[in-house]
């Protein structure tokens, strides 16, 4: 599979909603965002519970827990607008099965009245959700099979919650798409040498100097078939992607 490129911020996103299709009047209750620079957690986040002045259909309720008696004092959407437009503007954003919030974004802006437009107009967007599909066919992608898949803990997630399921989905991505990054910018040089020249400019001059080891070339042949052995036993093996 092609290495994906991505801009260097990027935004996580996930939403609840009082049901499953804007176009029958459903709307947004919950926006969880959250911000990574070079593909590193930065800590912003955009977190907004919403009035969607409409009933929760009761289904919505067993899956996000959120009451029609919780959000009576919350902000509407318009009163979210703004804010939540600055923090997603210029970024790319990492949505599991983008379609579903894209589309209730989008019908949340065509009812505002200071003609808003569209995702698209502030935002590239990444589904999850279809690299998943591409990346493991024939496989569950949903973010609970994600976790097992790439060791995630997501035992605290008793019930879907917008912030919450960013901040899971966010761990998912960075391993996904390869892992964090790395210490130092990408294309100046990569060599182990050239690595380790970088790592040890670091350390003051007052300390000694850290010895590097390097493995034998057998210890690097029974690293790699350790590698493979549990692939072939799990069907996969981050370290070998």
């Amino acid at each position: 599979m092609a290495k994906r490129t991505f801009t260097n911020r990027l935004v996580v996103l996930d939403t609840e909603t009082t049901g499953l299709n804007p176009q029958e009047g459903h709307r947004i209750i919950e926006i969880g965002c959250v911000e990574l620079i070079n593909r590193r957690l930065t800590g912003k986040r955009f977190h907004a519970y919403i009035n969607p002045e409409r009933i929760i259909d009761s289904g919505a309720i067993e899956v996000h827990g959120i009451t029609n008696q919780f959000l009576e004092d919350k902000p509407v959407f318009s009163g979210v607008a703004e804010d939540f437009i600055a923090f997603i503007q210029d970024a790319e954003l990492v949505i599991h099965n983008a379609p579903f919030d894209v589309g209730f974004i989008n019908y949340e802006f065509s009812r505002l009245n200071n003609q808003t437009g569209t995702v698209a107009e502030y935002s590239k967007v990444f589904d999850t959700l279809a690299y998943a599909r591409k990346k493991h066919p024939g496989q569950r992608n949903s973010l609970d099979a994600l976790c097992k898949r790439y060791g995630i803990d997501n035992s605290h997630r008793d019930l879907h919650g917008a912030l919450l399921d960013a901040e899971i989905l966010a761990d998912v991505f960075l391993l996904m798409t390869g892992g964090q990054s790395s210490l130092w910018d990408e294309g100046q040089g990569g060599s182990e040498d050239v690595a380790a020249t970088k790592a040890l400019s670091y350390v003051q001059t007052d300390r000694p100097a850290l010895t590097i080891v390097r493995c034998t070339d057998e210890e690097l042949s029974a690293h790699q078939q350790r590698l493979e052995a549990i692939e072939k036993a799990s069907g996969a093996c981050l370290w070998n992607q």
